[in-house]
Parts: structure tokens; C-alpha cells; sequence
């Protein structure tokens, strides 16, 4: 897609439509990195590529721009999830500091991609403070939803209120589910899909949450529990009732087109399945509008 504007930045908000997104493809040599990383197993290099490529030409064909970056080696296998590492806001890219110890390098390795972009960093996050893309979800351009558990903690939490004024920061606290050993983000159980619609998986949800989501008259559409397992709470809003899918996940699928949701699927078995992450966090969107 043609290059329109280098400067167009800001995403205070999940399911507008998708304008800017960067992408990054990991460093061959950190593929062998997969057992350490907790990936279930081993990727495939040329396949992994691949599913990328076709990933991205899903996200240009949906009519977005599309940045494209290689993590440098020694960033390890997860740089392929481009969510964790930055917030893109108004003001800027919110550079993270993640709980997984192995990707501390990414958001300072990002950064220079954004900057590239157009897009300035902002802030920092510093030790102790630990947060992670996957635990925050924009419910509205002034209200952040943040997990706390085993990613992002008391200090990341008060850290992301102070590097986005006038944003209200509400926390929940995650349920511990498997443990340390298998991560459990925010958006493993909410996509947001428009102002007024949200896929979920209900049994993970914190009871507040729960009650914020019906207070603000936001109805769900529910995953089956035969379907968690397989990401299929984790879909990316490439605008308004237009969501993209980790392909499989069939009955999830006709819910959500029952609810007035348009479905578009990618395969992911390389790329989603073997390192657990779905299309949301295969991205960075920078803007959307």
C-alpha cells in the first residue's frame, strides 16, 4: 500500500479502522530460541515466513498500510508479537518494559522502527515497573483497561497512568489460571470488535470487568470453551465489525457472523499455533482512524 502520510500516528482505540500497523519478522538464528521461549514447537522457517508474508497481504488487502521490519538477532523468537513491547498513543509510542525476561530488549529495538515511521517515543518504562502490550485494551480513547498478573505489575500499571494523561487506567487483577510458566494476558479472553461489541471468554473474566462491559452497554459475543485453547478469543478488529481470525476456530466464527461481525481468516500454524499468539498480537497498530 502507498505510503500516504509517514507522520499519521496514534491508537487510542481498538476497532476504528486500521490505517498503520508495523509487523516484525524475528532473526532466523533466534528460531532455535524456541524451547526457551516457551513455544509449543518447533517453527518451521521457510513456512513461518511464508504464513507472515500471506499475513500481511491479508492486512494491506483490508486496506492498511503496512510496516514490515526485521527484529535484529538476539531479540529472540517472540519479537515476532509485535503487541507486547510499545502503546502507540496520541502522543506517541509508550516504549514497555516486559515481564517475559527474555524480550527486555524489544521495546528499545522497536523503537528506532517506529521512530523510522514517524512515530516519536513518548516514555519509558522503567524497573520495577513491568507491563506488556496483551494486558491493555482501549475500551475508549480515554479509558485503558490493564491486567495485573504475571507480565504486568502494580508499578507497570501506575507507570502507564502517568505516561497517558487524561486516561482513565482501570485494573484488573488476571486470574492465575496455569501459572508464571504459561502466560495469561488481558486479551487472551477480550477482542474488542466496535464501540458496542466484544468477543470473550466469559469463565476468565474478572467479575468487574464483567459489569464495566454491561454498564457501558457493550454486548459479547462468547467463545466456547473448546475454542480458548485455540486463540479463538484473540481476533484483530481491522475496523468496525470486521475482524481478522486464526483460521480453525469454526464455531467461534459463526457466532461472531450471527452478531454482524465480518470474518476474515489467516493460517497460523507457524506463526500463531506454535508460539501462541494470535493476529492482535502479530501487530503494532500505529493508526486508526
Amino acid at each position: 500500500m502507498e505510503i500516504t502520510d509517514t507522520h499519521a500516528f496514534g491508537c487510542q482505540g481498538m476497532t476504528e479502522a486500521l490505517r498503520r500497523v508495523l509487523v516484525r519478522r524475528p532473526h532466523p538464528s533466534d528460531l532455535a530460541a524456541w524451547r526457551a521461549y516457551g513455544w509449543r514447537a518447533e517453527p518451521d522457517p521457510a513456512s513461518l515466513l511464508a504464513e507472515h508474508e500471506a499475513f500481511c497481504e491479508l492486512l494491506a488487502e483490508a486496506g492498511a498500510e503496512v510496516i514490515a521490519t526485521d527484529a535484529p538477532p538476539g531479540t529472540g523468537p517472540d519479537a515476532l508479537y509485535a503487541y507486547d513491547p510499545v502503546l502507540v498513543a496520541e502522543r506517541g509510542a509508550i516504549l514497555l518494559r516486559p515481564g517475559k525476561e527474555g524480550r527486555r530488549r524489544e521495546p528499545e529495538t522497536m523503537a528506532a522502527d517506529l521512530e523510522a515511521a514517524g512515530v516519536p517515543v513518548a516514555a519509558r518504562l522503567e524497573a520495577p515497573a513491568t507491563a506488556e502490550g496483551g494486558d491493555t485494551v482501549w475500551l475508549d480513547e480515554r479509558t485503558l483497561l490493564v491486567g495485573h498478573g504475571y507480565r504486568t505489575n502494580p508499578a507497570g500499571i501506575a507507570a502507564l497512568s502517568q505516561a497517558l494523561p487524561g486516561v482513565e487506567v482501570i485494573a484488573f487483577d488476571l486470574p492465575h489460571y496455569r501459572g508464571q510458566g504459561e502466560v495469561l494476558h488481558l486479551m487472551s479472553f477480550l477482542s474488542p470488535l466496535d464501540s458496542d461489541l466484544a468477543l470473550v471468554y466469559l469463565p476468565l473474566m474478572p467479575v468487574r470487568l464483567v459489569e464495566i462491559l454491561a454498564e457501558r452497554e457493550i454486548r459479547t459475543v462468547e467463545v466456547p470453551a473448546e475454542e480458548f485453547e485455540t486463540m479463538g478469543s484473540n481476533v484483530l478488529a481491522l475496523g468496525p465489525r470486521v475482524a481478522l481470525a486464526l483460521a480453525g476456530n469454526d464455531e467461534t466464527r459463526r457466532r461472531l457472523e450471527r452478531a454482524g461481525v465480518d470474518v476474515l481468516v489467516y493460517r497460523g500454524d507457524e506463526i500463531s499455533r506454535k508460539g501462541d499468539g494470535g493476529p492482535t498480537c502479530l501487530t503494532r497498530p500505529i493508526w486508526r482512524a
